[in-house]
């Protein structure tokens, strides 16, 4: 499948096979900020790429920037400030379906932060599986402070990794946290020296990418689905997911070249 282009976001493909796709926000005259334009790339970019995914052509995305200085600083207020209510109410999908796109990749997503990560541009972080930051990152959910709140699913991602009582700090106070303290929170994964966090997410993903395709996306989707429900209910939803692995193709191929001692040729289905 032909990888599509777009005016505020970019794909790359990296690796021999293309496996890991790096998609890059591209909008850096305004630091990234996420227009209506650019949440509608970013919904189309992140649907593309699901549908690789599901082939086994892409095993694993990378969320990048194109400013040295600024991963996304959040929506675009200068663009709002013309809004009328209806304006706002008509861009609400749109902007969901940017977030939302992200979250829904069926592939691991790592997030490489350096720079600012602010309001959605942090939720655009925060919808990945892992983030990694450059040690002069600063994030934040600043929201509240211009008279709206975290739209992007910051209230709910911050809130499932660092508990109730840190989410609730860093939301009410609007705070703009360092990546070191950001990590000590837990509220992002890795942090590295500045500058270097897209290299490191990149390393990250071409490891995921090495491993079976079906395993992998079956995995993170019993993480995801088993989250939030009690136990008993996460086995289940797990054993689902380990009967759509266990009579796959890449299952056979596993244990096929684990008898043979090669390295696997995953047909990712």
């Amino acid at each position: 499948m032909t990888t599509p282009t777009f005016d505020n976001v970019t794909i790359t493909r990296h690796g021999q096979e293309g496996h890991v796709a790096e998609l890059a926000l591209d909008r850096p005259e305004a630091m990234n900020a996420v227009s209506t334009a650019m949440a509608r790339d970013l919904g189309a970019a992140t649907r593309a790429l699901a549908d690789l995914a599901l082939t086994g052509e892409v095993r694993a995305v990378v969320v990048t920037s194109t400013h040295p200085k600024a991963f996304c600083v959040g929506a675009d207020l200068k663009e709002r400030n013309g809004f009328t209510d209806a304006d706002l109410m008509a861009q609400r999908p749109v902007a969901r379906g940017a977030y939302g796109g992200v979250l829904a990749l069926p592939v691991p997503a790592v997030a490489a932060v350096d720079g600012f990560a602010l309001g959605g541009g942090f939720e655009i972080a925060l919808s990945c599986d892992l983030i990694v930051c450059g040690s002069g990152a600063t994030v934040g959910l600043p929201e509240v402070s211009v008279g709206v709140i975290p739209g992007g699913g910051g209230t709910q991602l911050l809130t499932r990794r660092v508990g109730w009582s840190r989410a609730a700090r860093m939301i009410f106070t609007a705070a703009r946290t360092t990546a070191d303290e950001a990590a000590a929170l837990g509220a992002v994964d890795e942090v590295v020296e500045a500058g270097t966090a897209r290299d490191r997410a990149l390393e990250i993903a071409q490891v995921v990418a090495q491993h079976s395709p079906v395993g992998v996306r079956n995995a993170k989707k019993a993480m995801r689905l088993g989250t939030d429900v009690d136990l008993v209910a996460g086995l289940e939803i797990e054993d689902g997911c380990w009967r759509a692995t266990a009579f796959s193709g890449d299952r056979a191929e596993g244990v096929r070249a684990f008898a043979e001692k090669r390295t696997p040729r995953w047909p990712g289905v």
